[in-house]
């Protein structure tokens, strides 16, 4: 193993100074020579059939250039691909329902795009759109998931005669023999509503055929940039090597770009071939709110098992999950959902069972958390509430029903969205929760604090809640490590980026192996032509599976480093050491040659080589993990409310995470930062409103509330260490884990401040107004 110079340090990112000085290149950078702009005609109705379209003012305008129609593309009009197919798991129902180019006939969601106008300018190609005129026929829209399943309500998909997507029922052990043997009892219904990742970049691709090379490049805000080549590449009868894809910098991904095909994805490049001029459409935030996938709506009805003292005898879950409209993404939200409910517990016995809804609504696709959201805030909530009634510390029961240290690897024998049984590598939570509260200052807020600030009129609560992450999923990523003749480092792997670090925390991995300073290495993501093969960038995996690839490409580059230099240099290859872009004699460091001369002998112009030589200093290497590396923390805060306005204000925030070794903690601080603003968006401000015609109430920045820098507090983070097994650098994910929790947390800690009597929260999103309705509720049943 290399000596270690880079790897846990807090190195600041390579990629900033472009980033900060707008030098970095983003899909919107992209101008071409004689491009073209494309603007969609979207449905303004949840659900209605097409009785007719007119485009023939659209043709006449000055500077349009095309106006496509479902049945404008002929053979081309196919519904899209399932991305992920339903796991193996006994008695599955599931209806395979994707998303189509132009809707054609009917109309199931507000914002379906209906007709494409090409033209010189986006501003022409927007003022055509008005010159469009659709006849529709308006038809009862399907809203409320739990209506949709009425034998009279309307259909999605009238072929299927039901508006039931999928039906999974997942057992572990006896929940109705457990539910005899508990001495305590305890059923909620809960709601939880995701929303939108409402990234700072909006998607967008530009597309341009070379007709004399045959050639088609296609710029994508997309977290899967070789899954997009491929799918092109079938779908517009290419090789592979006919199409690039280039996922540039992408200002934040968060899941929803990881959705394909997007109806733009697909027909965008299919313009741009017909026409023979470049293409170029880009998202604005309008188009954003109902055109980008969301993660929405689940509804529970959970029943925990317990024994007096508070271990879990059991947990039976019943849910319904809102899938919008179509399910290109198959059951990964709701599978995550009932998987991570389990959390970091000890529960024998299981019974979890959901229906995946259609309705008229935006594609629910995952976003970050990805349905373990969901299920946390069950589990969380579930054991606040068992708690308080045994009378039992709410650290102390969680403490209680842990899966003790030497249980792993734990198999909870449930199907997780990998398709293998939900099985946790390792883990060692009560260090975790014993760190958080030492940090929150747990005792001293019981014992003192709260007390004092209730004698002073004054609402403090405290929350303190625990998840597991499931990161890290396969298949596999690869990587190719190259030391060019300049002795700098070239490193290209599949992945996409969209702000994680990438270009410093594979430098890092990489500079180890080599001897070589972070700075001379030069990392490609995200480019077909540079990295052929890849996954993509999706459930916090990037670090785990590519790092693990970068690793072994690398180990294999300092392999055929010793073995070439132990040739020149005249010395064994365990005398040689990599330090300073240079390999040298231990002991003896004039003996030495740099590594850029190194790799030009490596590739000699001229004479004989060894019969199996292999040319300069590269190698290309994959990883893919037996099964997902399983993450895990803790989240604790304190905060205060005003009473009169139900205004929340956190006080302190505490996150204790468990990802294995860290390869950068300043970075793994920054994902952690980020995700827990996206958590409190989701627990206090940000909601997905629809009116009873389906009609997005909530489609702009003015209704859609996202947490500003003065609403999100400092956040203190502490680290612990449990290497996973299943990679050689012991490493898990952690993308997901500052926003998994906070729902749970919120929740707690605000019903901690109010100290109303009776008032359990049950739902997320909370705002002050909601909030003050509750108390409001309580508050009269108790007078």
């Amino acid at each position: 193993m290399a000596a270690t110079q880079f790897f846990g340090e807090r190195i600041k990112r390579n990629e900033d100074p472009r980033l900060l000085t707008g030098q970095a290149l983003f899909t919107d950078d992209v101008q071409l020579p004689n491009m073209v702009h494309a603007a969609f005609l979207r449905s303004p109705h949840a659900h209605a059939r097409i009785v007719s379209i007119d485009v023939s003012g659209a043709l006449a305008r000055e500077g349009v250039v095309a106006v496509f129609t479902a049945d404008s593309l002929g053979d081309y009009w196919q519904p899209g691909p399932l991305l992920v197919s339903p796991p193996p798991i006994k008695d599955i129902v599931f209806n395979q329902r994707t998303q189509v180019p132009l809707a054609k006939g009917k109309v199931r969601f507000v914002g379906e795009p209906v007709v494409m106008v090409v033209a010189e300018s986006r501003y022409v190609a927007e003022d055509a759109l008005d010159d469009i005129w659709v006849e529709y026929e308006p038809l009862p829209p399907v809203v409320d998931m739990e209506k949709a399943l009425a034998d009279d309500s309307a259909l999605v998909h009238e072929d299927l005669g039901s508006n039931v997507c999928a039906h999974v029922v997942q057992t572990k052990g006896d929940y109705e023999k457990a539910r005899q043997e508990a001495d305590v009892i305890i059923k909620r219904r809960f709601y939880y509503n995701h929303g939108a990742a409402a990234a700072m970049e909006n998607r967008g691709i530009v597309a341009e055929w070379d007709h004399r090379a045959q050639r088609l490049t296609v710029w994508d805000t997309t977290q899967a940039p070789v899954f997009i080549r491929n799918g092109l590449a079938a779908m517009l009868g290419l090789s592979e090597n006919q199409v690039r894809v280039i996922a540039p910098f992408i200002g934040g991904g968060f899941g929803p770009k990881i959705m394909m095909f997007y109806q733009e994805e697909v027909l965008v490049p299919w313009a741009a071939m017909r026409l023979k001029r470049p293409v170029k459409w880009i998202e604005d935030r309008a188009e954003n709110f109902v055109a980008t996938t969301h993660e929405r709506d689940q509804v529970h009805e959970a029943e925990i098992a317990l024994t007096k003292d508070g271990r879990i005898l059991g947990i039976h879950d019943v849910f319904w999950h809102d899938t919008g409209a179509y399910a290109p993404y198959g059951l990964t939200v709701p599978i995550n959902s009932q998987c991570t409910l389990l959390g970091p517990y000890h529960v024998p016995n299981y019974y979890s069972e959901f229906t995946a809804v259609f309705t008229n609504k935006t594609i629910v696709t995952p976003y970050r958390g990805a349905g373990r959201q969901h299920g946390v805030f069950v589990m969380e909530r579930l054991l606040d509430i068992a708690a308080r009634e045994l009378g039992i510390d709410r650290t102390e029961i969680r403490r209680k029903n842990f899966i003790p240290p030497d249980a792993f690897p734990y198999n909870n024998e449930i199907i997780y969205q990998d398709f293998a049984p939900l099985v946790y590598d390792s883990g060692n939570y009560e260090p975790v929760l014993q760190k958080a509260m030492e940090m929150i200052g747990y005792e001293a807020f019981i014992n003192e604090i709260q007390p004092k600030a209730r004698a002073e009129g004054r609402y403090l609560g405290l929350g303190i809640v625990a998840y597991v992450e499931g990161t890290g999923i396969g298949p596999y990523e690869g990587a190719r490590v190259q030391v060019t003749t300049s002795g700098r480092v070239s490193v290209a792997t599949g992945i996409g980026t969209q702000g994680q670090g990438h270009f410093t925390s594979f430098a890092q991995i990489v500079a180890d192996q080599l001897g070589v300073d972070v700075t001379d290495v030069d990392i490609v993501t995200g480019d077909t032509d540079q990295f052929h093969w890849g996954a993509g960038t999706f459930a916090s995996r990037g670090a785990v599976v590519a790092g693990n690839a970068i690793n072994e490409a690398a180990k294999d580059v300092r392999q055929k480093i010793l073995k070439l230099a132990s040739e020149l240099l005249e010395a064994a290859e365990e005398d040689l050491e990599l330090q300073n872009g240079r390999v040298f004699v231990r002991g003896v460091p004039d003996r030495a040659i740099p590594l850029g001369e190194l790799a030009g002998r490596a590739n000699p112009m001229r004479g004989a080589v060894k019969p199996g030589t292999e040319p300069g200093l590269e190698a290309t290497n994959y990883f893919g993990p037996e099964y997902g590396a399983t993450a895990s923390g803790v989240h604790a805060m304190i905060v205060e409310v005003d009473p009169e306005t139900m205004q929340v204000q956190i006080q302190k925030y505490v996150v204790v995470h468990d990802c294995g070794r860290v390869i950068n903690p300043l970075i793994l601080d920054g994902q952690i930062h980020g995700g827990v603003a996206q958590g409190i968006g989701n627990a206090f401000y940000e909601h997905l409103v629809y009116d009873e015609d389906g009609q997005l109430l909530t489609g702009s920045f003015m209704d859609y509330l996202l947490p500003t820098a003065l609403d999100v507090p400092r956040i203190e983070i502490g680290h612990e260490v449990t290497e996973s097994p299943l990679n050689p650098m012991g490493i898990k994910g952690a993308g997901e884990a500052g926003a998994i929790p906070t729902g749970a947390l919120f929740a707690q800690a605000v019903e901690d401040a109010l100290g109303v009597s009776g008032l359990e929260i049950l739902e997320i999103p909370l705002s002050p107004s909601r909030l003050w309705e509750l108390v409001q509720e309580c508050r009269k049943v108790a007078g």
